[in-house]
C-alpha cells in the first residue's frame, strides 16, 4: 500500500504542480486506515487516488496533516455506507467496475433489472426502447441494448448471473 500511496502521491503533485507530503502522523493515521480490514475500497484505486488527490489539492503549504487524513477518512467512510444503502449503486457495482456518473446509475439498474426479467435480449431491448423504437428506421432493439451494455463494459450474459 505504501508504494501505492507514493505512486498517487506522485501523480497529484504532477497534476497540481507542486510538492506535496504527509506529516508523520497523517501518513500513518492514513495507512492504517488503508490497510484495515474494514477499509472496503470499492472504487479500488478510483477511490483511493481520488482521496490522495483531495488530501495534497487542500494541503495547507504542502503538508497532509492528520486532521485531514482524518476527516478525509470519514468522508469516503459517509459515502461508502451511502452506496452501500442505494440499491442501485449495489446493484450495478455488483456487476461493473467502469466508473459512473451519478445520473448513470438508476438509469443502469432499470436497465440491468428489465434484462434479468426478460426471457431475450431483444425482449428486454423491445421493453428498454418501446417508445424510442417507433421514430427509428431500424428497430434492431437487441443490437441498441448491446452497445448501451458496452458503454459499461457489461454484456447480455452479465445480467442472469447474479
Amino acid at each position: 500500500m505504501e508504494a501505492n500511496l507514493r505512486h498517487e502521491l506522485d501523480l497529484a503533485e504532477r497534476r497540481l504542480g507542486t510538492r506535496v507530503g504527509f506529516n508523520v502522523d497523517a501518513a500513518e493515521a492514513w495507512l492504517r486506515f488503508a490497510h484495515a480490514p474494514d477499509t472496503a475500497w470499492p472504487g479500488n484505486f478510483r477511490d483511493f487516488g481520488g482521496a490522495i488527490l483531495r488530501l495534497c489539492t487542500l494541503a495547507p503549504r504542502g503538508r497532509i496533516t492528520r486532521a485531514q487524513v482524518d476527516e478525509e477518512i470519514a468522508a469516503l467512510r459517509r459515502r461508502w455506507r451511502a452506496a452501500e444503502a442505494d440499491p442501485d449503486t449495489r446493484l450495478v457495482s455488483a456487476l461493473t467496475k467502469a466508473e459512473l456518473d451519478p445520473f448513470d446509475v438508476p438509469q443502469l439498474a432499470h436497465v440491468v433489472r428489465t434484462c434479468r426479467t426478460s426471457s431475450t435480449i431483444s425482449e428486454a431491448g423491445r421493453r428498454l426502447f418501446a417508445v424510442s423504437r417507433e421514430s427509428r428506421t431500424s428497430r434492431n432493439d437487441a443490437d441498441r441494448l448491446r452497445k448501451y451494455l458496452a458503454r459499461f463494459d457489461l454484456a447480455w450474459t452479465d445480467m442472469h448471473d447474479g
